[in-house]
């Protein structure tokens, strides 16, 4: 393939709007609310300084996209990565609208990011550049808005943080700002395991319509992160298949026999990675073209490409990252038979349990992680029901079918609330 056709390939706003395209095309939308519904709402780029531990000041560049409020308050993750463009966060934005449409939870879409590698950083200088980050978008966040959530590099030790400076500037307590914070800090029950967790229960409601057994199912998973390796456990523990292959940024694992998940996931969380995992060996092809049924991208976007699609011999493909698969290489695994649960379905748990979490701290009032679980499965089960219907009824793909399903319903409340002139 020529450089630009791969460089085009890979831009996340591209295949995003390519993916809304191709099903809104379906739907014979009027042009007006077609480019209505795909726009973002508010794109915000933000000057970030910041004391360094030296005494110098660094300025960093901030973004936060709602691309939509029109189903409830912008929903959407903040990374912190030295990639981060603004093209990628309006794409991430747009997922998020879909994603939430998908789930039928009432939010809409955002997402937010600040380009830094976090590991050049230390402890004070992240949570200055954190806070900073909060205060300077303050005015765009609130419980009724904009609700925030940890994404790549980000976890419930800044959204803790991200609670105290929101809160501090309002000069009371709020809770609901952000979602995915610490237990002791307002969040919930099962929301760290939440995306995995939707995985799991996406896969096995896919597997179950096409009459495959879970058990002894060999699963890959890219990305042996909190996402990727909760699915992993799950899939092993609650589903009985048998994980052959895992990776992370040290390293690629696999034994055809079957890892032994739980003591990989010790590994990584002591050595902060997979690198000298002695309990499988190492990989030197790619993870993405292992022989299994089931493949968990797990990772980044952008994974799963014209390039290698040909190469991917799984059977089901749950995406547990945003994007990891690009519109080029759908076609290529819908020819050849393959089921790609979308992102927007497969990894709906943790904004579901977001939403969950949300609800809870408004109320003041706390659900076991039984019910929070049991709730997640719910809607889960109902999410993968109404895309597989679409796609029975339509003749299309999971992916389209998907986006069928979300945009029917935002563009309903779109009709049902009216242009405001």
């Amino acid at each position: 393939m020529a450089a630009i056709g791969a460089n085009s390939q890979l831009n996340p706003l591209e295949n995003a709007e390519r993916q809304f395209e191709e099903a809104a095309s379906r739907l014979k939308l009027d042009p007006g609310v077609k480019e209505t519904l795909k726009r973002p709402r508010r794109a915000t780029i933000q000057s970030l300084p910041v004391m360094m531990d030296d005494g110098s000041i660094r300025v960093f560049t901030g973004y936060r996209v709602q691309h939509s409020i029109a189903r409830g308050p912008a929903k959407g993750g903040i990374r912190f990565h030295q990639d981060v463009t603004l093209e990628e966060v309006e794409a991430l934005a747009s997922w998020m609208t879909w994603k939430c449409a998908v789930a039928d939870i009432p939010f809409g879409g955002g997402k937010g990011g600040i380009k830094v590698d976090p590991r050049q950083l230390s402890l004070s200088e992240l949570e200055r550049l954190t806070r900073r980050y909060a205060a300077d978008l303050s005015d765009l966040f609130g419980p009724e808005s904009d609700v925030p959530a940890p994404d790549v590099n980000t976890g419930e030790r800044e959204m803790a943080w991200f609670v105290d400076t929101y809160s501090m500037h309002e000069r009371r307590t709020e809770l609901a700002v952000v979602t995915g914070k610490p237990l002791e800090v307002g969040g919930s029950a099962g929301r760290r395991e939440a995306t995995g967790r939707g995985v799991m229960i996406s896969v096995a409601e896919v597997c179950r319509r096409l009459g495959m057994d879970l058990k002894g199912a060999r699963v890959a998973v890219q990305g042996f992160g909190n996402v990727g390796g909760v699915s992993a456990d799950l899939l092993a523990s609650e589903c009985g298949a048998k994980i052959v292959a895992i990776s992370d940024v040290t390293g690629a694992y696999a034994d055809p026999n079957g890892i032994d998940v739980k003591a990989a996931l010790q590994h990584a969380s002591s050595r902060k990675g997979l690198t000298g995992f002695a309990g499988a060996k190492p990989m030197s092809g790619s993870i993405l073209e292992v022989d299994c049924d089931i493949l968990v991208p797990a990772a980044l976007e952008n994974q799963i490409t014209s390039d290698n699609a040909a190469q991917v011999k799984a059977r089901v493909i749950a995406e547990g990252a945003n994007g990891p698969t690009t519109p080029d290489a759908d076609k290529i695994l819908e020819a050849k038979g393959i089921y790609v649960i979308p992102d927007i379905l497969a990894n709906s748990g943790g904004v579901t349990v977001s939403y969950f979490e949300w609800v809870q701290n408004r109320m003041g009032f706390y659900w076991p992680e039984r019910e929070v679980n049991g709730r997640l499965h719910e809607k889960m089960t109902k999410a993968v029901s109404d895309v597989w219907d679409m796609a029975q009824s339509e003749k299309v793909s999971l992916r389209v079918a998907a986006y069928m399903v979300a945009i029917n319903r935002v563009l309903r409340v779109h009709q049902l609330r009216g242009m405001y002139a």
